[in-house]
């Protein structure tokens, strides 16, 4: 039951709506190309993305000291209908901007 709470929490906010619209539509992004993207704060960015994560939406992959963030695979029937509801939003999402290079950021 609280997996299932922390999950309808974490959609109850907008940012995570995007943020969760944003790595549907891109795939696996870097935090510096999310935080860029987003234009946001690292510690905000941050601080979404660990409650997305706890709430069973996001994995997230080490690379050397960056961390790059993804859809978790395979999902449960609550959080990929709450994925294909989202996909039907008429989210206006931001241009995915690299100012990552090859695995490395810049920022």
């Amino acid at each position: 039951m609280e997996i299932f709470l922390k999950s309808v929490s974490a959609l109850n906010d907008e940012t995570r709506v995007l943020i969760l619209s944003f790595l549907n539509e891109y795939g696996e992004t870097c935090v510096c190309d999310l935080q860029a993207s987003l234009d946001m704060i690292q510690s905000r960015l941050s601080r979404h993305l660990k409650i997305l994560k706890e709430a069973g939406f996001l994995r997230v992959q080490r690379k050397g000291t960056w961390a790059y963030y993804s859809i978790r695979s395979p999902l449960d029937r609550f959080r990929s209908e709450a994925l294909e509801e989202i996909r039907h939003l008429e989210i206006k999402l931001p241009e995915l901007k690299k100012v990552s290079d090859n695995g490395a950021c810049k920022v």
